[in-house]
């Protein structure tokens, strides 16, 4: 589920610079989530810690708090398992629903970043119905 009322927020912040902004998210969350896909297909828990941590970084700075918080587990996990000394592979599951989270956080943020998007408007006046 996407929180709208974060990216309208962020969207407000942000200003001019969000579609700017957006189009860094597109790339760099793009690349890092097919980094981390990699890393995992390598069981490379040290090629896992960046790119989930950019990812993370990139996610909350647009609100988008569970694309964000499952870029940290990952990134927590991953620094446990190189300090361990083991193998990532226990977060296969949670690696592999990540692009899906990633595409649906982007495309939401895309609908938000449209200016053709019709959004709420604001009441003046009179309650709508009247």
């Amino acid at each position: 589920m996407v929180d709208w009322d974060e990216f309208r927020a962020t969207r407000t912040q942000l200003g001019a610079a969000f579609v700017r902004i957006l189009g860094y998210f597109r790339e760099d969350g793009t690349k890092s989530v097919a980094v981390i896909e990699e890393a995992m297909r390598a069981r490379d828990a040290r090629g896992l810690v960046m790119p989930a941590h950019t990812l993370k970084s990139e996610a909350r700075q647009f609100g988008a708090e569970r694309l964000g918080a499952l870029a940290e587990d990952i990134e927590m996990f991953a620094r446990h398992c190189v300090e361990a000394q083991l193998s990532p592979e226990e977060y296969l599951p949670r690696v592999v629903t990540l692009r899906a989270l990633f595409e649906e956080t982007l495309a939401a943020l895309e609908r938000e970043a449209n200016p053709l998007v019709q959004r709420k408007p604001a009441s003046f006046g009179r309650a709508a119905g009247y």
